[in-house]
């Protein structure tokens, strides 16, 4: 199973995602991956270990409670599913949140 494996299933795409952060997914990253991902029109479903969650919703994705090294699953659906799941797998495999300076979400396009 590749990180960055992009499959196409239908109307939706996967991308597996490994969390790189040494935090694992925390706050901070969890509520840029959420803003950015309600700037698209399109579904986004984080799932781990059998649990699927709103990927729009911040307190859903802490639900996951993702470790560093954790694979996730994103899939994502809607016309707007490609730049999607670009702009959002980048997010997640961010190394070092607090090392790098990221304060805001990486911006797209």
């Amino acid at each position: 199973m590749s990180n960055s494996q992009t499959v196409m299933n239908g109307t939706t795409l996967q991308r597996w995602v490994t969390i790189a952060d040494p935090q694992g997914l925390h706050m901070r990253p969890a509520a840029a991956f959420a803003k950015l991902a309600r700037q698209f029109q399109s579904r986004v479903t984080v799932s781990r270990d059998n649990r699927s969650v709103n990927g729009k919703s911040q307190l859903d994705l802490m639900l996951l409670a993702a470790e560093p090294g954790a694979q996730l699953l994103l899939e994502i659906s809607g016309d707007d599913a490609p730049d999607a799941l670009a702009a959002l797998g980048g997010v997640l495999e961010i190394s070092d949140w607090d090392a790098n300076g990221v304060t805001e979400e990486p911006l797209t396009g």
